[in-house]
């Protein structure tokens, strides 16, 4: 795979990641724009854009232009908002590379905001925020990052609530669009079999080339400081309680962060993780239970996830056999072998993933947009190999400790007291 960076006299970061393994290829548009550069106000606009990037724009008057003209080609289109990171993409034949970009440049430069559309969307936003709010398993994260980010935009959620998203009018997404949208702020990335890259690079210039770059709207910092455990109930009617258990952690800038990503594997990736063992084969308290890390410019955390019988006693035995196997490895140096294996699976995961050209697009494109710079498939690999089982046992008493632990709960529990309480 070959990586190329270059970019526009605008600033736009345009970013070549050529493989000849596929015969089509993947555009992608990501920019800085997420529910953390919200403010209570106008919490959900960053997703809700992302809804009306496809209702129109200057040459596509409407969502079935565009739908027609992309799958007309063979293409699929896609779009996500997290919370600092909002994508576009389309998939298609390598041949009809001109007229994808062409509609990505149009629907992000010149989106209509019909005034119409935006009433009309409100509906279907406000009935996927009831579809979330109907799923405990989802739910569960939002009420955890609302306890462990509390009074930070990063405990917002994405999505919105309908109440404010049934303030937006065009204005507000005007506001919105000029306070993030630019190509200093923007990263297009093109992976898989790219035909010619001065070719693309002149198509490229010549859609975006007229876009001005300007001064870009900073998210607040997140500031604060846990002294004590979190814990957060939800009263949901479900037929599992759903747990996170996590705590605070490091910024994507850190380079600790590949050890923390072995940490968790062991803690919670694969069949063979301590807690899939313990929790799910050795007790039977779960289906599903995961571990995972994840990462801000500015902090992050690490959290377990598990959904359990709403028997008490059995959330209970749950939560303190999680936060068990978490401190042990505050306590012990992981074997050679757990840890030869728990590099073997994020390697073979990570490679696994690069089968597809939009995860390919994906991995280089946030690190572009974030930090301005790439490491490379292979040096990604000599981080997670160099780890060591010292190292994973320093991060673990960095991160596990009681003063940062944090759990949330959603299930069929009208008081805390009721289950078991951090203390």
């Amino acid at each position: 795979m070959k990586i190329n960076i270059s970019k526009l006299p605008n600033n736009l970061h345009v970013i070549f990641a050529d493989t000849d393994a596929f015969p089509s290829l993947t555009c992608l548009l990501l920019v800085g724009a997420g529910s953390r550069y919200e403010g209570t106000k106008n919490n959900g606009i960053a997703h809700f854009f992302e809804h009306m990037a496809f209702k129109g724009s200057n040459k596509y008057p409407n969502a079935f232009a565009l739908s027609s003209l992309i799958e007309g080609l063979g293409g699929e289109f896609n779009a996500f908002t997290d919370k600092d990171y909002t994508g576009y993409y389309v998939k298609a034949p390598s041949q009809h590379f001109k007229q994808v970009i062409d509609v990505l440049a149009d629907m992000i430069q010149k989106p209509l905001l019909a005034k119409e559309e935006i009433e009309r969307e409100k509906g279907v936003i406000v009935q996927e925020i009831n579809m979330y709010e109907d799923t405990p398993q989802r739910k569960v994260f939002d009420v955890f990052d609302e306890l462990v980010f509390k009074g930070s935009p990063l405990g917002m959620s994405i999505a919105g609530t309908p109440r404010t998203v049934s303030t937006f009018t065009q204005s507000t997404f005007k506001d919105y669009i000029n306070s993030l949208y630019a190509p200093n702020n923007t990263v297009l990335i093109i992976s898989g079999a790219i035909q010619s890259h001065a070719q693309y690079k002149e198509v490229i210039n010549k859609e975006f080339h007229d876009w001005e770059e300007h001064l870009i709207h900073e998210p607040e910092k997140f500031k604060m400081i846990q002294k004590n455990p979190g814990f957060s109930l939800l009263y949901k009617k479900s037929e599992q309680a759903h747990i996170c258990i996590g705590y605070r952690t490091f910024s994507r800038f850190d380079e600790r962060k590949y050890t923390l990503t072995v940490l968790s594997a062991i803690l919670g990736r694969g069949m063979s993780s301590r807690l899939f063992i313990e929790v799910r084969e050795r007790r039977g308290l779960c289906y599903s239970i995961s571990t995972y890390p994840d990462h801000y410019n500015d902090t992050g955390n690490m959290i377990t996830y598990a959904g359990v019988s709403t028997d008490v006693n059995k959330v209970n035995e749950t939560v303190k056999v999680i936060i068990n196997e978490h401190e042990k490895l505050t306590t012990k140096l992981v074997s050679e072998e757990e840890l030869r294996r728990a590099k073997e699976l994020i390697k073979g995961r990570l490679l696994l993933s690069l089968e597809d050209t939009f995860n390919i697009a994906a991995l280089f494109g946030k690190q572009v947009l974030f930090e301005r710079k790439y490491k490379t498939v292979d040096e990604i690999l000599k981080l997670i190999d160099s780890v060591t089982a010292e190292e994973v046992k320093n991060c673990a008493q960095q991160v596990i400790t009681k003063s940062q632990l944090n759990c949330a709960v959603v299930g069929p529990f009208k008081s805390a007291d009721s289950i078991w309480k951090i203390t």
